[in-house]
């Protein structure tokens, strides 16, 4: 039995979880940063960093108390070490060197992409291969052939805004706060999603996708049309990307072979695009895998399974290995 303490802390979410065995979760705490940076409109650096230090001495306790553990029952510790905030990496990064180092128990640098895949097997271990996994948030958008631990290929992305950054970006000219992937979700659901005919980006251009130019789309329809019901313009809009998203995963399917639809990220807890990824799954005769949203955000779990899994292959990280902010998600055909 494997013991894994998993530390999260790439961008505004202070994360811990106690994993055994790479699959089960005994703890899960996450600590939100919300509030701290809605009043900007958006994540600010240096706020997360401080907020991080003040947080993860306070979260790591908590994921142990609630596993019903102790430090010393901890066989290794793993953090994201990138892609990230620099600052909030290195928060994570050293605590984690800290205890192992204390411990005397390997450390593990966690791909914060990867880590995301990994979010599948701990909902289903034995997830039928190959997957296709939309992996959505508010910095990433990727299409991924996954064919097990560590053999991924990314086969489409965008080549502009994230999905999740355009959720953002639209709800900033809506006037609906920060963060605006929830709210306009909830506004969604009481709109019309044919009110405002939005474009496709890119649709039947290969597994890429643009959201750029659908941002500037809600900020000219608010100009020519500012009595349109918000809630319309929301139900448009994120028709408009689910479509989109949908549309390339299925083509990512089709490309890899896969028999498995999968969401993972931040954005994967949106209520439109999981139940019409679970529809399209339906359609095609393929199965379909929709991690809680617990799993979807960032999250100290998915670290600690994600470690399980390197462990295995590459053995520990050393000590001197530091955070990398623009670390690439590692590809193997």
């Amino acid at each position: 039995m494997t013991t894994i303490l998993g530390i999260e802390t790439s961008c505004d979410e202070t994360a811990a979880a106690v994993v055994v065995d790479g699959v089960d979760v005994r703890s899960n705490v996450i600590a939100t940063q919300v509030d701290l940076h809605a009043r900007f409109g958006g994540v600010v650096p240096e706020i997360a960093s401080r907020a991080h230090l003040e947080l993860v001495n306070g979260v790591i306790a908590t994921a142990l108390e609630d596993a019903r553990m102790t430090l010393a029952e901890v066989d290794v510790v793993a953090a994201t070490h990138g892609p990230g905030l620099a600052g909030a990496l290195l928060v994570g990064v050293s605590a984690a060197k800290a205890l192992a180092l204390v411990l005397d128990v390997p450390y593990v640098g966690v791909h914060h992409l990867e880590a995301h895949l990994h979010a599948a097997w701990l909902e289903d271990p034995e997830v039928e291969l190959p997957m296709a996994v939309l992996l959505v948030s508010g910095g990433h958008t990727l299409f991924v052939a996954v064919d097990g631990p560590g053999r991924y290929r990314i086969l489409g992305g965008t080549v502009d805004d994230a999905a999740g950054e355009a959720y953002d970006k639209v709800a900033r000219t809506l006037g609906l706060g920060y963060p605006g992937g929830p709210v306009i979700d909830r506004l969604a659901a009481e709109g019309d999603p044919r009110a405002v005919a939005f474009a496709r980006p890119m649709l039947h251009e290969g597994l890429d996708t643009s959201f750029s130019g659908l941002k500037t789309a809600v900020v000219l329809e608010r100009r020519r049309n500012p009595d349109r019901p918000v809630a319309d313009v929301c139900a448009s809009f994120q028709e408009a990307v689910v479509d989109t998203l949908v549309h390339k995963l299925l083509g990512t399917a089709e490309a890899c072979g896969a028999r498995t639809l999968v969401l993972g990220g931040g954005v994967a807890a949106n209520s439109r695009l999981r139940a019409r990824v679970a529809e399209a799954a339906a359609a095609t005769g393929r199965g379909v895998l929709l991690p809680r949203p617990a799993l979807c955000t960032d999250n100290g779990a998915m670290i600690a399974a994600a470690a399980f899994a390197r462990l295995a292959a590459d053995g520990p990280t050393p000590l001197d290995d530091g955070a990398s902010p623009g670390l690439r998600l590692p590809e193997v055909g």
